[in-house]
């Protein structure tokens, strides 16, 4: 006999995701059911706009991910204009999402995973000397005196005994999943406070050359970013050291902190290799070391690794309707006025609503029918994980050297097989060890900008097609990026200077995905499935599986107005 266990909304995530499991008497899980409880509409808004305006409506699809679908949308667009744009421009914009990775993977790990590996409470009980030898044996960072981390547990103290936690209120704390001894939850601790002041610094780069952060400026053609060291009102040389300082302050972090933390904490849980799931990995690749256009140039190769056979490099074609395609057999949409089992490519998408749900209050949804605003996307009929593992994986099976050199030394520390890495704790040390990589890169791709503009080179745009004129009366175009939580597509169909379609294929849409015409699960439910809860009523498990992927739903699904094409604005008393 088993029982329905709903966890909604799962917390530190971005979004609204609510998740149904089927719990035996033993506490093993034997179904799950991922759902997005809000409804997608962006598609909608950007009908019939200027397709160079796009990217500024869908960068709003997300608050964190901005850049990403800024990009995407904006290479859609120059592919079906075929618009070739400057080096620079590359450099900048490679500059732009290494920097949203790096943020990005840091913030994850200490403000939205790492409480489901470290105990808060815990952390009162340590002793700060002992967590200070620990920080010094693993670690150079300079933040590791005895006097430092007393100071750190007195806050958590007075936070404790005030029964006021704050931020960290409503965790799991004494849970028996924890592993962590009190001297580690201490500096685990400690870290999270230091990357709340970090984090604010990195985005700085956003800043400079994109005007702002969140939603930083882009244009189709390139960059508008004014470069000009000898100028006082452009991108000018101290501009550019300031950007260079923090790219060496955020390699600093990453490889003093964060991954000796991530180290750390992964060897007190090697044994915790739940939270594989499907082991269909995808990724489009990203981040070239020249011709932009060139993708066996990638860092981050593009492919297919099914069944976990890394023996085998599968190729994705996004232009290819057998390749992607979104079915909603269980998603409240229609194809063509009905919900059939046929799926469809993104190019001949549709976004058409029609909610058959449960009416509130209710307590569980109806899974042998619709339940989620997501749809299901499939790679020739399979659905696919996406994201930092997914990246390691293919990389590692197409034999990049720099990503099997850090991924083979790094399951040699940990006396761990690669295996070991579909796990929810694998996907948790894929993405530190994609942060590395990636910070490296960072510092590569700028040092590349300087010795460019340097050499007197400080083009960044190219306005040849830039009229609509000189269009042709139909076109299509696709846009892939790799984001922090996966491979990102944008399709758009533009006719008579307008756009006709647009859709996008989120990471988190790919993750999140309901059941297919198929009955084929996603892979946060195939990653559920097999689970071992300790506490059903406490469900810890289930929350460090489902943060191992770094949910994205306002990245999947968008909240808007139908009638008013307004969108929902909720006020907090």
């Amino acid at each position: 006999m088993s029982e329905r266990i709903v966890v909604d909304p799962i917390t530190r995530i971005e979004g609204h995701l609510r998740v149904e499991v089927d719990v035996d008497e033993n506490g093993v899980i034997k179904d799950a059911f991922s759902s997005g409880t809000s409804v997608r509409g962006l598609e909608l808004i950007v009908k019939d706009r200027d397709p160079r305006d796009v990217w500024a409506y869908v960068q709003r699809i997300c608050g964190v991910c901005t850049t990403t679908h800024a990009l995407a949308s904006i290479r859609a667009v120059e592919d079906a204009l075929q618009i070739k744009i400057p080096r620079n421009a590359h450099l900048i914009r490679d500059i732009m999402n290494e920097t949203q990775f790096v943020h990005d993977h840091v913030v994850h790990f200490y403000h939205l995973h790492a409480l489901d590996w470290v105990d808060v409470v815990s952390a009162t009980n340590a002793d700060p000397a002992e967590t200070s030898r620990i920080a010094q044996s693993i670690s150079s960072w300079p933040k590791s005196s005895p006097g430092y981390f007393t100071d750190v547990q007195n806050k958590v103290k007075k936070l404790v005994s005030s029964g006021q936690l704050g931020i960290f209120a409503n965790g799991y704390w004494g849970h028996k999943a924890y592993k962590l001894p009190p001297e580690v939850n201490l500096l685990a601790v400690a870290h999270y406070l230091e990357a709340l002041d970090w984090q604010k610094e990195i985005v700085k780069i956003q800043t400079i050359f994109c005007g702002k952060n969140p939603h930083p400026h882009y244009v189709v053609g390139g960059m508008a970013t004014p470069l000009d060291i000898d100028s006082d009102n452009g991108i000018h040389a101290e501009r550019l050291m300031h950007v260079s300082r923090l790219i060496d302050e955020a390699q600093q972090f990453v490889n003093q902190v964060y991954i000796p933390d991530l180290l750390a904490i992964g060897s007190f849980y090697k044994d915790w290799t739940y939270g594989g799931g499907i082991n269909n990995y995808l990724c489009y690749g990203d981040f070239s070391t020249g011709d932009i256009y060139d993708t066996k140039l990638y860092r981050m190769p593009s492919g297919i690794v099914l069944n976990g056979n890394l023996k085998e490099v599968l190729d994705v074609d996004l232009n290819d309707p057998k390749h992607v395609q979104e079915f909603i057999d269980h998603s409240w949409y229609t194809y063509d006025g009905k919900r059939a089992g046929k799926g469809k490519h993104p190019f001949d998408g549709e976004t058409t609503l029609d909610y058959t749900g449960p009416k509130a209050p209710f307590k569980t949804l109806d899974t042998e029918k619709e339940y989620s605003w997501l749809k299901a996307p499939r790679w020739k009929g399979h659905p696919m994980e996406t994201g930092p593992l997914a990246r390691m994986m293919v990389g590692y099976a197409s034999g990049k050297e720099e990503i099997v050199t850090i991924v083979d030394d790094t399951l040699k520390k940990l006396e761990l097989p690669v295996s070991a890495l579909q796990s929810a704790l694998g996907r948790t040390v894929a993405r530190g060890l994609e942060t590395k990589l990636i910070s490296g890169w960072l510092r590569d791709d700028m040092d590349k900008l300087l010795k460019n503009i340097k050499g007197g080179n400080q083009v960044t745009f190219d306005r040849s097609k830039w009229e609509p004129s000189t269009w042709p009366e139909r076109t299509k175009g696709v846009g892939w990026i790799e984001a922090p939580r996966g491979a990102l597509g944008h399709w758009i169909d533009i006719k008579n200077g307008k756009t006709e379609n647009y859709q996008a294929v989120v990471p988190s849409t790919w993750n999140a995905s309901p059941r297919d015409a198929k009955n084929k699960i996603g892979a946060y439910e195939a990653a559920l499935i097999g689970t071992q809860m300790l506490d059903k009523h406490q469900p810890l498990e289930i929350m460090r599986i489902i943060h191992s992927f770094d949910p994205c739903l306002a990245c999947a699904v968008h909240l808007t107005d139908l009638e008013t094409n307004n969108t929902t604005e909720i006020r907090l008393g």
